[in-house]
This record gives C-alpha cells, structure tokens and sequence, in this order.
C-alpha cells in the first residue's frame, strides 16, 4: 500500500500556505494539496494553480469548496466564522502541488487513497 510520501512524491515540497506560497505557484492545470499537521485535509485540481491557490486563501465561501468546509469547522453557534478566520487557520496549514496535464484523474486518484476531510466527496473506484 503506498503512502501518503510516496502518493505526495512528485509535488513541491511543502510550504506554508500563504498569499506569497500561492504567488508562487505556476498558472498551469495541476492538483493541490493542504496539510493539516502533515495529514492531507484537502486535495484539489484546477486548470490555473496560482489563481486558485489564491481563491481559496482570499475567496468566500461560495468560491471554494475547501473555505466553505474549513468555515464549517470554524463556525460557532450564532458566529460565522470570517474569510480572515479561515485565511488564518489555512496560514497554520502546509500546501503542496504539481502541475500535470490530466488534474482531475490525479485529485481523484489521491482522495480515493487518502480520503482527505476537506473533501466532500470521494470518486468511485473505477
């Protein structure tokens, strides 16, 4: 059975996710992930990785599945949690990726493995 290291091996190494680490990133399609303490609690495909990097730090939650779902562990009875609440805690998070031509096989692939919390749902095997 592979690992998360050896599912993860050909990613970026992980950096802090913040606005300068989704600067970064390249504007090519590619699959991400988010660390939550070295688990992986997202995994995500797009066709422009800088942008959408960028969206789910500075987004709302109609933009990013990933800040609706981290505004939902956040929220309290009667406080919505803000977009700087969750901006915040995916600050205390780490964020890999790598670029690929087929991004949706690859996210798929990773949450059927790694069964991220973050993601709604997980593909059915093939």
């Amino acid at each position: 059975m592979l690992d998360t290291e050896d599912l993860l091996a050909d990613f970026t190494p992980p950096q802090l996710y913040a606005t300068e680490a989704a600067a970064g990133a390249p504007t090519s399609p590619g699959v991400h992930v988010v660390l939550d303490g070295g688990t992986v609690a997202y995994a995500g495909w797009t066709g422009n990785l800088r942008n959408r990097l960028r969206q789910h730090l500075t987004g709302n939650r109609d933009s990013s599945v990933l800040h609706e779902q981290v505004g939902q562990l956040l929220d309290k009875p009667g406080n919505e949690a803000s977009a700087a609440d969750i901006a915040d805690w995916l600050g205390r998070c780490e964020v890999r990726w790598q670029e690929t031509d087929n991004p949706k096989g690859t996210k798929e692939a990773l949450v059927l493995a790694l069964k991220p919390r973050f993601n709604r749902q997980v593909p059915k095997p093939r």
